[in-house]
């Protein structure tokens, strides 16, 4: 699901529009040479969710929530796992 045409196809079914701009927040780093794949630990957490709130409104952190968990999936997380809080945990779970 990682692509950003997956994420804004997704939206668009779940909340009724692509959202494009949570989506590119999300994922700003990916084409970061010093990050790439593990641009997720960034913002793919709570942290990053109440961040896409206080920039977007609180609509879009339901968005960023299942954006971050489509990703997570990808890494091998499963509903019912913690969900990361910040970037710390995040790299503590050993994902991404």
């Amino acid at each position: 699901m990682s692509k950003f045409e997956d994420h804004c196809n997704e939206s668009t079914k779940l909340f009724g529009k692509p959202y494009e701009e949570v989506h590119l927040w999300l994922d700003e780093f990916h084409s970061n040479e010093l990050y790439k794949m593990r641009h997720r630990r960034l913002r793919h957490h709570e942290a990053g969710i109440n961040e896409v709130i206080r920039l977007f409104g609180q609509e879009a952190g339901a968005v960023a929530k299942q954006h971050i968990i489509s990703d997570l999936k990808e890494e091998g997380w499963k509903e019912g796992d913690p969900f990361p809080r910040d970037e710390v945990q995040y790299v503590k779970m050993g994902l991404f």
